[in-house]
């Protein structure tokens, strides 16, 4: 890695080959799979210490049934190995080879190999126990040229027993590699591989950050759209199944409904016709026993003006089941009817089951941007507990015409602080509070679900509405984890406010009326935050009765400002995308890192340590049933991929990705001595 030593550094083999002395046999790799997978625990957490998925089910658990790392000893966890994330045979081709450091995969793990994307979309495959490589995927077409690219958030893995194989998405390409040398699966597309673009009307590009998914014989993609809309015309952002061992197209399902289709009678005006986007950019989950996939999908064109598409605009911001094998609808909840927000489902919906009232349930649950669990029965979609219809204020923006309900679970409570309110603010000091109040002045303020307004730059106009939670959560796209032996459900998440404003579109570039403004992050009085903390919390809920058994805050936070240090407060929390892993005795964190912050959205003055997604490079964990920190791990940066947990030659490891602003992305491995 340039510029940087490696200690314990993993030795690299030569691009595309296999080590003698780490030999995968593809028979033995899916049969072992097979047999060791029985559909019914896909919601169980990842059996046998392997991790398959990048979840470690289809579930979504994020759950390790493994030990061997207690409270009594995790204190004593060290760097077993690590390797960058970038492999030197690359490097070696390409010296000049330029990636981020925001680098998102989690690795799956099967029989002793680990398999990831690297931050240029190639996957690798390495040592469970060393971190050395065994193969490197090569580019398609031969040249410099092949290794430009971008990552993506992981890889998935199919096996019926006989032929088993490695999916993953690089640029507008859907690809099948052969687990044990990384070469390209022939009678896959076109040798290997599928081009997604080709589903897409229009000579668009396909491009997509998830993970595809891999449900009974299909393998499914989302797709991920510009934030930035430049009219009111845009390409839907479909969900397309393929066939796992041809990849032929086997169904699409329309995230707008098209004409005759349930739900088109929730866009009037006939603004299903032009409107795109609503995709989900995030990961799916499935229970293989009922054969349903549930996709999160995400906010239409334009997502903070929807004056030119009236209605509820299914389905927009919704979970919805479908068959795995046909795309056909099953169900849907929409979790915000007319989004305004931002407040995408963010992460794979989480399957759990549970026994609530002496009935056996088999839930799915939603975390969202705003900080609610919705819980439904995930064979029909009907809520656990009650959601409520609320009242919720309008929109006084030309043209727009807000939703008159919003839905609110009754239970469980909401896991973050909603709402811009004036009992919201900071209140360390009586000082500190009047300086806020003096902040929001020049805002619209109020509770959950104020929508946006319009920006005024001149003296004393109104510079938009702060919303809390922000875009950025609340909750994302790192999820939560469900521990299926006790019932009991982790929710990670930041207190991350930004403003909400729209601006007139220039007619000479857009027809969208109004289009966002700035979406600044928000910031309080002398560097502080604008809101009381935590800024970065986890909290613990038993599922069984749907409330709070815990809320901790997830890093130290400002204590040390000059202004409140004098108070000696707790830990405050830091406001990062800090993942969760679980095992059977620990609940597992990071904090997230400085390299995932949108530095353009920073306000003038305010602090780096403020902005929604700073972290700090420390690994924390858990005791599951308190909250209590049983220890703290530092890493060579924050963590950027969520974690996951794997036995190996009898030993439990834990892999996570880290990286930051001033530290190349690499491998971490946690082991104890």
């Amino acid at each position: 890695m340039a510029g940087r030593t490696m200690t314990r550094r993993a030795t690299m083999g030569p691009m595309g080959s296999v080590r003698r002395n780490t030999r995968i046999t593809v028979a033995a790799l899916a049969m072992t799979a097979f047999l060791a997978v029985p559909a019914a625990q896909a919601q169980q957490g990842a059996l046998d210490g392997e991790w398959r998925s990048y979840n470690g089910d289809s579930g979504a658990t994020k759950y390790a049934a493994l030990n061997q790392i207690d409270r009594d000893n995790a204190a004593r966890l060290q760097m077993a190995w690590r390797r960058p994330a970038v492999d030197a045979s690359i490097l070696d081709q390409v010296p000049d080879l330029r990636y981020g450091s925001s680098f998102r995969p989690t690795p799956i793990m099967i029989d002793g190999v680990l398999y990831a994307p690297n931050p240029i979309g190639f996957v690798e495959a390495f040592d469970a126990g060393s971190g050395e490589t065994i193969w490197v995927e090569e580019p398609f077409e031969g040249g410099v040229d092949g290794y430009r690219g971008t990552g993506t958030r992981g890889v998935s893995y199919w096996t019926d027993g006989a032929d088993a194989r490695i999916l993953v998405q690089r640029g507008e390409y859907l690809m099948a590699l052969d687990p044990g040398t990384g070469e390209r699966i022939g009678g896959f597309g076109d040798r290997g591989r599928v081009n997604l673009s080709d589903a897409l009307e229009g000579g668009l590009v396909h491009t997509w950050s998830g993970t595809p998914f891999v449900v009974r014989d299909v393998v499914v993609v989302g797709h991920t759209t510009n934030d930035t809309f430049a009219a009111m015309e845009a390409p839907r952002g479909d969900t397309r199944a393929y066939d796992v061992r041809t990849g032929e197209l086997r169904w699409v399902f329309h995230v707008v409904p098209q004409a005759g289709e349930f739900g088109v009678d929730t866009w009037e005006d006939g603004s299903w016709e032009y409107t795109g986007h609503g995709s989900v950019w995030s990961i799916f989950s499935a229970d293989e026993e009922l054969g349903h996939l549930y996709m999160p999908l995400s906010s239409p064109t334009s997502d903070m003006y929807g004056g030119h598409r009236p209605g509820d605009n299914l389905y927009a911001q919704s979970i919805v089941a479908v068959d795995a094998e046909t795309g056909e609808r099953i169900w849907h909840f929409q979790t915000v009817r007319h989004p305004l927000w931002d407040y995408d489902p963010p992460a794979a919906p989480v399957l759990m089951d549970i026994t609530v009232d002496g009935r056996g349930i088999k839930a799915v649950a939603v975390v969202t941007k705003h900080a609610f669990v919705f819980v439904l029965d995930r064979e029909t979609g009907e809520p656990v507990w009650p959601i409520e219809d609320r009242p919720v204020p309008q929109s006084d923006v030309p043209g727009e015409r807000t939703a008159a309900t919003q839905p609110f679970p009754s239970k469980p409570p909401p896991f973050d602080r909603q709402g811009s309110t004036e009992d919201n603010l900071i209140d360390f000091t009586p000082e500190l509070r009047e300086e806020a109040l003096e902040i929001v002045s020049r805002y619209t303020t109020g509770p959950l679900f104020t929508p946006p307004t319009i920006r005024d730059d001149s003296p004393g106009g109104n510079l938009g509405t702060i919303q809390l939670p922000g875009s950025q959560g609340g909750a994302n796209w790192h999820g939560a984890a469900f521990d299926p032996v006790t019932q009991r459900f982790y929710v990670p998440s930041e207190t991350g406010p930004f403003v909400a404003d729209v601006e007139p579109g220039d007619p000479d570039f857009t027809n969208l009326r109004y289009v966002k403004g700035t979406r600044l992050w928000m910031g309080g009085p002398r560097g502080l935050p604008l809101f009381k903390p935590p800024y970065g919390r986890i909290t613990a809920y038993d599922m069984s009765v749907g409330e709070i058994l815990w809320q901790v805050p997830n890093g130290q936070g400002p204590t040390d400002h000059p202004a409140i240090s004098h108070l000696n407060l707790g830990p405050l929390g830091n406001p990062g995308r800090a993942a969760p892993l679980l095992t059977e005795t620990l609940l597992f964190v990071g904090e997230g890192s400085d390299v995932m912050i949108v530095r353009g959205r920073i306000q003038a003055g305010q602090p780096l340590e403020t902005a929604p997604s700073y972290g700090e490079p420390v690994f924390r964990a858990y005791d599951k049933a308190s909250g209590e920190v049983v220890a703290e791990i530092d890493l060579p940066a924050g963590t950027t991929g969520a974690p996951m947990s794997y036995m190996h030659e009898g030993k439990q490891y834990i892999v996570v990705a880290v990286g930051g602003i001033d530290q190349a992305p690499e491998w971490v491995a946690l082991s104890l001595p």
